[in-house]
């Protein structure tokens, strides 16, 4: 399965100003073809190809004085631009006429300079290459520090350089993992019920304490915040606040996204078959409880599980979100009446006495495992692609960098 390795990057000052210009370089030919699309539409011209599109925006636009910068920078770097276009539209159309799941997409919009996040990517046409030094050199850039915190598994096919929000520059690879990364089998198996008290509780009884890591930092950001209002908007000391503030939600998230990976590798790691409820994660952000919800990050924790279920061989499921796993009796079967949150224990009339979130990891257990017993076979999740469906990389040949394991990044 493909999957992305992220590593941070510390370019110096002359290859910061080159980054940036290939970020304005790829940000105007995707706002070109983009503004070339939409007024092919309101003039009711056919849709343009991508091939003319890449001579209108690319190959001639290089030779007028206008563009004359386009040359600057890697000509890869500016068919990537529309290669993120074309996925766009693609996935716009799709979602429209409902080939693709999930949440109606809108369509594409400009870039702005003044986003969030910034990015290029180079392919292997770019050939841009892991030095021996551990350097990455990048075509038009030059050789980039880059702080190998793991080994990649194999040589990677694209990497995609970031800028984010705090000022913050990473390398993110596409590799193919090992097909001898499958754990020993064991005959554990588990149920997973979510919560805001206890992020999540086992069906074995045990109870992870939910950490809150945006609301330990409350205090903090509501300072960083104030001070940012405070200042002139369009100004240098605005900038620099609002680069203060990116910085302590990034390590909010660091933190969290940390924490999760520890968590799910060793449920995986202990576990052969994982069952969780589907939640319904955007619904419950427009609760009242959606501060909670958003920095609980289930939904982020449920695809780590996902992926590195189908990476080591073990099996992951999603129950009905639907299905009453907090009322139902795990003893009996029996479906009572609608609880109230306040309603941390129960009895049921067979006697039992329940926990109502182990009652409920038991339940989603036992519908995960009879799910598993209708259909005669463990239900595999398919392999998690890699962004944008990126090329395939070569797993036989080896790549000359230094230690820790991958994540997949959608």
């Amino acid at each position: 399965m493909q999957l992305r390795y992220n590593y941070r990057v510390y370019p110096d000052a002359a290859q910061r100003t080159a980054l940036s210009r290939a970020f304005g370089c790829a940000r105007a030919v995707f706002n070109d073809a983009l503004r070339l699309r939409l007024q092919a539409r309101e003039a009711g011209v056919k849709y343009i190809s991508d091939g003319d599109l890449s001579k209108l925006v690319i190959t001639q636009a290089k030779a007028t004085e206008e563009r004359a910068w386009l040359n600057e920078v890697s000509a890869v770097v500016l068919q990537q631009a529309l290669a993120d276009l074309n996925t766009a539209y693609r996935n716009f159309f799709h979602s429209i006429i409902g080939k693709r799941q999930g949440r109606a997409l809108s369509a594409p919009r400009f870039r702005s300079r003044k986003d969030n996040r910034q990015a290029i990517r180079f392919t292997k046409n770019a050939r841009f290459k892991v030095c021996d030094n551990g350097r990455l050199g990048l075509p038009k850039i030059g050789d980039v520090p880059v702080r190998w915190s793991r080994t990649l598994p194999s040589e990677p096919t694209s990497v995609t350089v970031i800028k984010d929000a705090a000022g913050r520059y990473f390398a993110s690879f596409v590799v193919q993992t090992t097909p001898d990364e499958t754990l020993p089998s064991t005959d554990a198996e588990i149920g997973i019920d979510l919560g805001l008290t206890h992020f999540a509780v086992m069906s074995d009884g045990t109870k992870v304490t939910a950490p809150k890591f945006l609301r330990r930092t409350a205090r903090k950001l509501k300072r960083l915040q104030q001070d940012l209002s405070r200042k002139t908007r369009g100004s240098n000391r605005r900038t620099k606040a609002a680069t203060k503030v990116a910085r302590a939600h990034a390590r909010v998230a660091d933190t969290r996204r940390d924490w999760q990976h520890k968590l799910s590798t060793a449920i995986i790691r202990d576990n052969q078959a994982v069952y969780v409820e589907d939640l319904c994660v955007v619904g419950l952000g427009r609760t009242r409880l959606a501060k909670s919800v958003h920095d609980a990050g289930w939904a982020s924790f449920t695809r780590m599980l996902q992926y590195k279920a189908a990476r080591y061989g073990r099996v992951f499921a999603r129950v009905d979100r639907y299905y009453p796993s907090t009322r139902m009796c795990s003893d009996c079967r029996r479906t009572n009446n609608k609880m109230t949150l306040n309603v941390r224990e129960w009895y049921c009339p067979c006697g039992s006495h329940h926990d109502r979130d182990i009652n409920a990891a038991i339940n989603i257990k036992a519908a995960g495992q009879a799910d598993f017993n209708a259909r005669g076979a463990h239900v595999r999740p398919t392999l998690v692609p890699a962004a944008r469906k990126e090329a395939g990389t070569h797993p036989d040949v080896a790549c000359s960098t230094r230690s820790v394991e991958g994540i997949s990044i959608p």
